[in-house]
């Protein structure tokens, strides 16, 4: 006997459509693998371009100094550790951890003075309403544009007439005083977006403006202090300009000044221990930012949700 299955439309179409699907599904993952695959490779091409200066440098610190402009290549001829010694045993007298330790105490108060001064303008500029702050606030913002050079010989005149030359002072009042007008920009735009009813609810229960601030808008703040630190403190480690113009004698230089030193126009250049005491430099940096990258990011993340 012949059997006749009476199969519904419907499922027939589910089935050719199952059926259909099969095949498609491996030629599909394999496609998302080549496409994985190729956007790997294209990130290692870009990280080795952009980590071939770092892997040069520390190649570079192995070479002596009179292979210095006969060997522009990655690899050293004779390596040797002679220019760490030279840079463990200093400069002008002056061992290396010196001007590393002046780093660090410029750069940690800078750090201190900028978050604290930029929280209190932008609390100012986000909650306190009073006379002109839009006119201040454009003026700040109109700093943006101004050149470090335009004002750095009335500064200089100022800090002469204070006797406050060769001090760290012209390098961290400004620090303390608001005046980095991008850290107070972001702790303004920060600050505007925490909910004006936290203030409000604080108001009712007798906080004032020093409460609220303390209590309610620093612990908020956080990603944006964290992020504002780590830009601060790097910048103020590689700042050279400042220092240069400000410190004369050479117990109070910074690393990037003393680096100027191992490279002399009127005698030789010790091109070996200043591609070793660039690399030492490097390392505070960049545990600095290790140890903060985390927080970096998410603060970074945070402004760009809420901006």
């Amino acid at each position: 006997m012949t059997t006749v299955e009476h199969v519904q439309p419907g499922h027939q179409t589910a089935e050719m459509t199952a059926r259909a699907g099969r095949p498609a599904r491996p030629r599909r993952r394999r496609r998302g693998l080549l496409t994985t695959i190729v956007w790997y490779l294209l990130l290692l091409a870009l990280a080795a371009v952009v980590l071939y200066p770092l892997v040069w440098l520390f190649f570079a610190t192995l070479k002596p100094s009179s292979e210095f402009g006969r060997n522009s290549g990655l690899l050293p001829w004779e390596p040797t550790l002679d220019n760490y010694a030279r840079v463990w045993d200093g400069i002008a007298g002056i061992p290396l951890w010196r001007y590393g330790l002046n780093s660090l105490i410029v750069a940690s108060l800078a750090v201190v003075g900028t978050l604290g001064s930029s929280a209190l303008a932008g609390y100012a500029f986000a909650r306190v309403a009073f006379k002109g702050s839009k006119i201040l606030f454009a003026a700040m913002i109109g700093t943006l544009l101004l050149p470090f050079h335009v004002i750095i010989i009335p500064q200089y005149i100022i800090f002469n007439q204070l006797d406050l030359l060769d001090t760290y002072v012209p390098l961290l009042i400004g620090k303390f005083l608001g005046t980095e007008a991008f850290f107070v920009f972001l702790m303004v735009q920060f600050i505007r977006n925490i909910p004006r009813e936290l203030d409000e609810a604080a108001r009712i229960d007798g906080a004032g403006h020093p409460r609220i601030f303390w209590s309610i808008v620093v612990p908020l703040l956080r990603p944006a202090l964290v992020t504002g630190g780590i830009f601060s403190f790097i910048w103020t480690w590689n700042d050279f300009l400042g220092p240069l113009i400000y410190l004369t004698s050479p117990e109070n230089y910074t690393l990037p000044i003393a680096l100027r030193l191992y490279n002399d126009t009127t005698s030789t250049s010790d091109y070996g221990a200043t591609v070793a005491a660039s690399l030492l430099s490097l390392i505070p940096v960049l545990l600095f930012f290790l140890i903060f990258q985390r927080m970096l990011i998410r603060g970074v993340a945070t402004q760009g949700l809420k901006g």
